[in-house]
């Protein structure tokens, strides 16, 4: 009889990290958007210099909860605070109970009794089970991001939802507006009439500059597109592809995919029991050159991945008192990895040179080929010092290969260290790996967010240490 659930998955395996590491669900896509509008450098130096329109309808999950118990579910499950009014969004952060991260995404304040999160499914799934098993007096919708492969199958959503983004995005909107539009504060909320249609907005900015989240019923899509488009052809505006969009995360220093902390512990079986075996959890790739037999090696804290500061002892949740014990030892730290410029030539060359090794492909803009991707990172005599996690591309605006990665504290900045890139024994069994030679890279420590105009604009504790403090966030 096949597995029932996620539990039963592992219980069969007896090998949690070969199972994930060995995965045949294929490459992490983002779905029924267009790869390519224009061509994916001027995709994302249009974000830095003029304007973009970025479509997020069909990559991630909407949770919709309302009823008188929407606040508490949403504050007892992260160890972010919820002390935040109507018209605000908020990063939604869960921890297990031994205080490893699952995931993250936004929680929108529609009502006060009525929230919205969006975002992956490691930490949709976290709040539909507590929603379901916890006793909560809600009513909850959700809408699961769009299939990776739908094989031709129509494809639809509740909401559409896109961004403007750039130096010229305010000239866009205005213009959509027919007059002035107020700059809201980061991350507060509000209305825009477009092509008709009363869209929600969300003050934000995923390239460093100021822009707009906009969303709407799904219906309307094409025409609210094309009047975007229209509005913003005088200020150059360029609708961003699937392959160009991912990168942004890099520039604004968000790791986006760590691996749901949720394989282990008694008190997380009726988790697992729950979970469906097509669930995210149980069908995810785990790739890199960071291999360790226990699953546990691959958890995350919050201060690994940037975080500690996000915290808020203000409220109880699940994993405080694990992380009130971890608060004052000594952590890892998020940083950006800046590949060398000639380790990523010879890996790109060994594509076609006949007579030498062939390295594991280096796909531009986006090199990931697992959901979670950990690779070695040793220091300048061979030992350990850290991972670099996923998000591994290239930023045209930099002109440069970047990892995120989680580096041990007195690894200072600047500092040059090695990065393993590459599987072991000839990679693994992945669908989408391909037989190949691990080799080294250098790497330099730099600061994250990599982009010197998110450190400027990005507000402290969004994704960076650095900036401007909004008492509001």
């Amino acid at each position: 009889m096949a597995a029932q659930n996620l539990q039963e998955i592992l219980a069969e395996s007896g090998d949690i990290v070969g199972l994930l590491r060995n995965s045949q669900v294929g490459p992490y896509n983002y779905p029924a958007v267009t790869a390519e509008y224009h061509n994916w450098i001027n995709e994302q130096t249009a974000w830095r210099d003029a304007v973009v329109l970025m479509d997020q309808t069909h990559h991630m999950d909407s949770v919709f909860v309302r009823g008188k118990d929407a606040f508490r579910l949403f504050s007892e499950t992260a160890f972010t605070s919820v002390k935040f009014p109507v018209n605000v969004a908020k990063q939604y952060i869960p921890a297990t109970p031994a205080g490893h991260v699952i995931g993250d995404g936004i929680m929108h304040r529609e009502a006060e009794d009525e929230l919205i999160y969006v975002g992956r499914s490691a930490a949709a799934d976290w709040l539909l089970f507590h929603a379901e098993t916890g006793g909560y007096d809600v009513d909850v919708t959700v809408d699961r991001r769009s299939p990776m492969n739908p094989l031709g199958q129509q494809v639809t959503r509740t909401f559409w939802r896109f961004q403007i983004q750039g130096p010229r995005a305010w000239d866009v909107i205005e213009k959509i507006n027919g007059g002035p539009v107020e700059k809201l504060k980061f991350f507060h909320e509000d209305w825009l009439t477009v092509a008709g249609v009363k869209a929600r907005t969300l003050r934000h900015g995923m390239a460093g500059a100021a822009g707009l989240e906009l969303w709407g019923p799904y219906d309307s899509y094409i025409p609210v597109r094309e009047a975007i488009l229209e509005a913003g052809a005088e200020f150059g505006i360029v609708p961003v592809g699937a392959r160009a969009y991912p990168p942004a995360a890099l520039e604004s220093g968000w790791v986006s995919a760590p691996l749901p902390a949720i394989y282990t512990g008694d008190e997380l079986r009726a988790y697992r029991e729950w979970l469906s075996p097509q669930s995210y959890e149980a069908v995810l790739s785990l790739a890199g050159s960071f291999v360790s037999d226990n699953i546990e090696d691959y958890y995350l804290s919050p201060w690994d991945l940037g975080y500690g500061s996000f915290i808020k002892f203000d409220h109880d949740f699940i994993g405080r008192e694990a992380l009130e014990r971890a608060a004052g030892q000594t952590h890892r730290r998020k940083v950006t990895l800046e590949w060398n410029a000639e380790d990523v030539t010879r890996i790109l060359g060994s594509v076609v040179d006949v007579d030498g090794p062939r390295y594991k492909y280096l796909d531009l803009p986006l090199a990931n080929y697992g959901f979670a991707g950990y690779d070695t990172v040793l220091d300048a005599d061979g030992n350990q010092v850290g991972v670099s996690l996923n998000n591994v591309g290239y930023t045209a605006n930099a002109r440069r290969v970047l990892s995120m990665g989680s580096i041990d504290a007195d690894v200072p900045e600047g500092a040059e260290l090695t990065l393993i890139w590459g599987e072991p024994d000839g990679g693994t069994g992945k669908t989408n790996v391909e037989p190949h030679e691990q080799t080294p890279v250098r790497v330099v420590v730099s600061p994250a967010p990599f982009s010197s105009v998110a450190r400027a604009e990005y507000q402290a504790g969004w994704r960076t240490g650095y900036s401007k403090l909004d008492p509001a966030r």
